[in-house]
């Protein structure tokens, strides 16, 4: 029987499935769309497809790194409850698909649906599947993949996990003190936040917007409105360099021992270790971070229930 677009398109818009999988629905049942919606919510989909719609902010967030292939990597993974990161399923669901971008190198998180797992379905079907069992909307929101050295730690039992790559030489990365080096950084931008890894790597556009905000702010202070120009631009000066010692990792004071900063730290292991240590870049993954929570309103839900 042929299957029309229209036909697709209204079951799509009762299951909220995926226009693929209303058509093969479709196709199975002849064209039925109770048969159709039967089949989906055998598969699960209709299920997951349901449930999509609701709020996920919650999860983990893991990291990992392959010293032998030398990938690192940092996913999210979110849920609709904080129980969920608990359940053992959902941690395998992870760190499988966190093997899965180390391995297979996909470009985004819709690429990386498509790519298959080692029990052979795809990392779309697994998701599903997890659904199902946990009963949750379920979303990989994102991941960063980096080649070459690298630190991974996880806070929290998944509400933070870091990435830090690194350029190092001589081979010290082998050694069992640039291990501790690289998780004493990672641990540095879990607590510290940078935004940035060294002055370079600040945008002229960001630095041209942080003077602008504190130009406007002695203007509206007394106490420095009047004064000369010059002075004001010596006093930028000073500003500009606090928010770098506050923004640039490698500016920043070491969280462990604040009589260094951390570029001072870097070169002192570096030195020890009879090599040297860049750091190239950094991933900060925070659970949910810019997702709306869902705020569950128990009395409103039981009221109606009672109407």
């Amino acid at each position: 029987m042929a299957i029309s677009a229209k036909d697709v398109m209204e079951l799509r818009k009762q299951t909220d499935c995926g226009m693929m999988e209303c058509k093969k629905a479709l196709t199975e049942a002849d064209g039925n769309f109770e048969k159709a919606i039967e089949i989906l919510r055998e598969r699960g989909l209709a299920t997951a497809a349901k449930k999509a719609s609701r709020t996920a902010a919650e999860g983990m967030v893991y990291a990992d790194y392959c010293p032998q292939c030398k990938v690192g990597v940092v996913i999210e993974v979110n849920a609709e409850t904080d129980f969920v990161a608990k359940n053992d399923k959902f941690v395998a669901f992870v760190k499988e698909a966190t093997q899965v971008i180390m391995k297979q190198n996909p470009a985004d998180v819709e690429a990386l649906m498509a790519c298959k797992t080692e029990n052979g379905e795809t990392v779309d079907e697994a998701l599903k599947n997890l659904i199902l069992v946990i009963k949750e909307n379920i979303k990989v929101r994102r991941f960063v993949r980096y080649e070459g050295v690298c630190s991974a730690y996880v806070h929290g039992g998944g509400t933070h996990g870091i990435l830090v790559n690194f350029e190092t030489t001589n081979g010290i990365e082998t050694k069992d003190e640039f291990a501790a080096y690289g998780k004493d950084i990672a641990m540095q931008v879990a607590a510290a936040n940078p935004g940035y890894v060294d002055e370079a790597s600040v945008p002229a556009e960001v630095v041209a917007k942080e003077k602008e905000i504190m130009l406007a702010q002695m203007a509206g202070d007394p106490k420095t409105a009047n004064k000369p120009e010059a002075v004001k631009q010596k006093m930028i000066e000073g500003k500009i360099k606090k928010f770098f010692k506050e923004n640039c990792l490698v500016d920043q004071e070491f969280v462990k021992d604040g009589d260094l900063t951390v570029a001072q730290y870097t070169a002192k292991v570096a030195k020890d270790l009879g090599g040297d240590i860049k750091i190239v870049k950094f991933t900060r993954f925070q659970k949910g971070e810019g997702l709306e929570k869902r705020a569950d309103d128990f009395a409103a839900e039981v009221a109606s229930m009672v109407k």
